[in-house]
């Protein structure tokens, strides 16, 4: 399968949470926006805020694995013509960030064969299903 990664699978991935990505494993070309990689870095970062108690160890160990999984995926710019689409209107409302993922997959899968989108946001999951996106890593992809 190939599949577009939000920044929300790669952090639920990294951070160990639940219930991560099931397709994980099917999943054998992995594409994100280079936005990605500054979401995922910031999350962590924050959480050396939030969880005062972390250890410096086990946050460097998530880094660590997250920029394996970010260099281990093709990573699409973010370029005039992203913007300019992800500006433009789209088929459900959302927030930049998430507009930008969305044209991103957008613009690849236009070049390119079938794509999967995977996220864990429903609200950009509803948008890439409108979009003609078949979606998975949310309950009702």
């Amino acid at each position: 399968m190939i599949a577009y990664l939000d920044s929300s699978v790669i952090l639920r991935l990294v951070l160990s949470e639940p219930n991560p990505l099931r397709e994980w494993l099917e999943v054998h070309q992995a594409i994100t926006s280079a936005i990605s990689e500054v979401e995922v870095l910031r999350t962590l970062d924050r959480l050396r805020f939030s969880v005062p108690t972390i250890d410096p160890r086990a946050l460097a160990t998530r880094r660590e694995a997250a920029f394996r999984i970010l260099e281990a995926v093709e990573t699409i710019e973010i370029t005039r013509g992203v913007l300019a689409r992800a500006a433009q209107p789209l088929p459900t409302p959302l927030g930049t960030l998430d507009a930008i993922h969305l044209v991103s997959a957008m613009g690849w899968r236009e070049q390119f064969e079938r794509l999967a989108f995977a996220t864990h946001d429903l609200a950009l999951a509803a948008a890439a299903r409108a979009s003609g996106f078949e979606v998975i890593g949310t309950s009702q992809g």
